[in-house]
């Protein structure tokens, strides 16, 4: 998808910091946002790509001041109400219209997890390249979600490895259809994707589908 929520490779955005033995969560709330994400999704309503999608769907003034996990709620807020699990009005009250949905409790979790579902698949899909293959992604500008960064568009890299058959992100975030096909790890030179002023030594590996790759 373009718009400021495909950060990756811009400029003007600050540097990166990082913080020395930083804590997975930085106080409760957030916390209780990854369970909520977790719980909610014991519905079937939606899979992690439309999960995705609906945090990139986050008008983009709001989506750059929200720190991670308040787009995760954002995010998270919409597909409750998008699937009727929940209406406006119980978000912005804070109280329930009507009986609603039962939500997972703590005793489900455990099996839950057991059995939620991967993204590899077992399908048999002849794979359309193999390491070693030199390839050149698409330079598609989608309105939906993509694994491909825009980074990376147009760009000549080398296919590194072959990860399998794997769920395709972009249209089971759209049509919840898994259009099965391989996945690979793409190694692309970093002054084919910065220019002549990066270092001849760096390389960034990016994991791609079929779909997002031809012969060069």
């Amino acid at each position: 998808m373009n718009g400021v929520h495909d950060m990756g490779g811009m400029h003007g955005m600050g540097p990166v910091e990082i913080e020395k033995n930083e804590p997975v969560f930085h106080s409760g709330w957030e916390a209780r946002v990854h369970a909520l994400n977790i719980a909610c999704g014991f519905h079937r309503k939606w899979n992690i790509d439309m999960g995705r999608h609906s945090r990139e769907r986050i008008p983009p003034a709001e989506y750059l001041a929200a720190t991670y996990y308040e787009k995760w709620l954002r995010g998270l807020e919409m597909l409750l109400v998008e699937n009727g699990l929940v209406t406006a009005t119980e978000l912005a009250t804070g109280r329930a219209e009507s009986s609603g949905a039962s939500a997972l409790r703590p005793p489900e979790v455990a099996a839950f997890l057991r059995v939620r579902r991967l993204a590899r698949l077992d399908d048999k899909v002849t794979p359309k390249f193999r390491p070693g293959d030199r390839v050149l992604t698409h330079n598609d500008h989608p309105i939906g979600h993509t694994r491909l960064p825009r980074y990376a568009r147009g760009r000549r890299g080398v296919v590194e490895r072959d990860h399998g058959v794997f769920i395709f992100p972009d249209t089971h975030a759209m049509t919840r259809d898994r259009k099965p096909q391989h996945c690979y790890s793409v190694r692309f030179a970093a002054r084919e994707l910065w220019g002549p002023a990066a270092s001849t030594r760096d390389s960034v590996y990016v994991d791609l589908w079929d779909d997002h790759l031809d012969p060069a």
